[in-house]
């Protein structure tokens, strides 16, 4: 649904940007103010942001990317259109940064720590007693090139100017002049008579001579180029390779061993049953002496029977959670109970009375009915997991020495990387075929595909000399070197060789060509006469497309419908040919669930608040004067 929306986000935001849209305009045409510099690329209040803070920005983000999605298509990710997100980020951020100081707005002490405690790569610094880990929190900061104070100050200042546009779209209120209409054409259906003309339906109908062969080889002979390629080897060093080096004593070992079984402890579960006597906190010391004087003749009488704790819990407990179970209150970890209740319950053996127990609820007897002890696993059972812990644990530190042997090592002895592999036990990898673009071959290391490693692989010099590249940081904790051992240049491919592709490709673009034109004949044909030949009609809807595909579903949908008249519409399906739809009629959306209205009011109301959020944006970036200094 949110699709629907967004391909629909310049009505929506139309209706609700009318106050705004003269000053839009102005802005607008100032803003994309083209200019011939260089080095800048956009202005924010009079302050330049850098091509090289733009190309950086961009390189950190399209290896995040890739690191946490290898699929992606890296052209893209390195379009102009992907680099403009980028700036439009960096612009957004120099904007809510100049926000968050003209409106005073501070991150308080307690949502950073709310912020810090929550973050699942901190939580991973945590010793079992639930403590930082300072040591190894310092060293992750470190690899990253950060003190914890400028990380901290970095975390104050995008929660601070997350709060800017959090206020607009937490206080957005979706009219219902808009959220029906726009509901009504999500959920709209058609009947509609569909004709496809498909490419592989008109290759019979295409000659192709040599000479044409020839004339396409010449007009597109970049398509037919083998590409430029190297093949290299490299070497790794992370944490991984690092940890299988390092040793752990078996006094380490037991160490950890016994902070598991503390751990462990923690969890122990108690049973108990209790009678309370309620007194209120602020009574007065007469009426409180009195419930305790009853308490301490009731806890007397069951010294002597304890047996009948239950049938006493019933008859005098002021528990109404606990009274009718004869004060039963099941299993309770430690942190379960106000503490006075806990620390004496967990001080009991089972069976045991405790003496009068005063808490902020009344006084209260406890009998210990149960205990459950979590099972207390052998040192050999856990021997593998702790080793890999203190590994873990030790390799932060002694990788941020491992790294500069590395770079030093890579750098001294040029000439191969055998030297830095032996010393730091690591393994040499190749990569034969490695194009500029990335690995192609199935099954590729997934890091050869990093832009920084391929612009330094492809560096003229590295290139040239056949020596070590420098020690390239691909991510946290990552170095590489790669060595090219053989370098292959782009080159065109001879026609003799790419004949039948060549062949073929022209053959597909020509029944291309004559699939759309006679798609487009047609619906000027059946326009203006008789559309006997469609095929049988269909109702489709985005939620039922009955098989076609999504832009010919959207097309159908989007098509001006005269009432009373059919409609038609031409589809331009790109390498798959071309449409023709007759719209027959629109049909009432079917009776929809409750929860399904539901949800796409909600999805609607989000989206709304999304648009009302940008709409700000935009104020602020008029406001702080935005100009953005490169061709768009």
């Amino acid at each position: 649904m949110f699709d629907f929306f967004r391909k629909h986000m310049k009505l929506i935001m139309g209706l609700l940007f009318i106050p705004l849209v003269i000053g839009f305009v102005l802005f607008g045409v100032q803003g994309y103010d083209s200019t011939d510099s260089t080095d800048k690329v956009a202005e924010v209040a009079g302050k330049v942001i850098t091509r090289q803070e733009l190309d950086n920005a961009h390189r950190s983000e399209v290896e995040q990317r890739l690191a946490s999605m290898p699929g992606l298509d890296r052209a893209q990710l390195e379009s102009d259109a992907a680099r403009r997100i980028t700036l439009d980020r960096l612009i957004a951020q120099r904007v809510l940064a100049l926000a968050t100081q003209d409106q005073h707005i501070v991150t308080p002490d307690q949502r950073l720590v709310r912020e810090l405690s929550q973050d699942p790569v901190i939580a991973s610094f945590r010793k079992p007693d639930g403590q930082l880990d300072l040591q190894r929190y310092n060293e992750a900061l470190r690899a990253q090139g950060m003190t914890p104070e400028q990380y901290e100050n970095s975390l104050r200042q995008d929660i601070a100017q997350r709060q800017v546009l959090a206020g607009i779209s937490a206080s957005s209120l979706l009219p219902a002049a808009v959220a029906q209409p726009a509901l009504g054409a999500w959920f709209e259906r058609r009947e509609v008579q569909v004709a496809r003309f498909a490419p592989a339906d008109f290759v019979s109908k295409v000659q192709v001579t040599d000479a044409d062969v020839e004339s396409y080889y010449q007009a597109n002979l970049t398509r037919f180029q083998s590409p430029e390629q190297a093949d290299i080897e490299y070497l790794v060093l992370d944490l991984d390779a690092v940890a299988r080096r390092l040793t752990v004593s078996d006094a380490d070992l037991r160490a950890r061993y016994e902070q598991k079984l503390a751990q462990l402890a923690k969890d122990e579960q108690r049973r108990a049953s209790h009678i309370l006597l309620t007194v209120a906190p602020d009574a007065a010391a007469a009426d409180k002496a009195k419930v305790k004087e009853q308490a301490q003749a009731l806890l007397a009488e069951l010294r002597q029977t304890p047996a009948r704790f239950a049938e006493l819990a019933k008859a005098r407990s002021q528990d109404p959670g606990s009274a009718a179970k004869g004060g039963d209150l099941d299993f309770f970890t430690r942190g379960s109970m106000v503490k006075p209740f806990e620390d004496a319950a967990f001080a009991l053996a089972k069976g045991q009375l405790s003496d009068l127990v005063e808490s902020e609820f009344g006084f209260h007897i406890i009998q210990l009915t149960d205990i459950r002890q979590p099972a207390k696993p052998s040192f050999e059972s856990l021997r593998a997991e702790l080793e890999r812990e203190l590994k873990q644990q030790q390799s932060l530190k002694a990788y941020v020495e491992a790294a500069e042997q590395f770079g030093n090592l890579v750098y001294e002895q040029a000439d191969s990387l055998k030297p830095a592999a032996d010393k730091l036990g690591l393994t040499i990898k190749s990569q034969a075929g490695l194009q500029r673009s990335g690995p192609t071959a199935a099954g590729a290391d997934a890091l050869l595909a990093n832009p920084k490693l391929l612009q330094t692989v492809f560096a003229d010099d590295a290139l040239r000399s056949k020596r070590n590249t420098e020690a390239v940081e691909l991510g946290a904790n990552q170095l590489v070197a790669a060595r090219v051992l053989q370098h292959r240049p782009a080159a065109t491919r001879p026609l003799a060789e790419v004949s039948a592709q060549v062949r073929q490709a022209l053959v597909q673009q020509r029944a291309l060509e004559l699939a759309k034109a006679e798609g487009k004949a047609r619906l000027e044909a059946w326009k203006g006469g008789t559309a006997a030949s469609l095929p049988a009609a269909i109702v489709v809807s985005r939620q039922q497309a009955q098989g076609l595909a999504q832009p010919l579903v959207s097309a159908l949908l989007s098509a001006q419908v005269e009432k009373g008249q059919p409609g038609w519409a031409g589809v331009d399906l790109g390498a798959q040919g071309y449409a023709v739809a007759r719209i027959n009629q629109v049909l009432a959306p079917e009776a929809l669930a409750a929860a399904q209205a539901e949800q796409g009011r909600q999805q609607l109301a989000q989206m709304w608040a999304q648009a009302e959020a940008q709409a700000y944006l935009e104020a602020l970036k008029k406001h702080y004067q935005v100009k953005i200094l490169i061709k768009s």
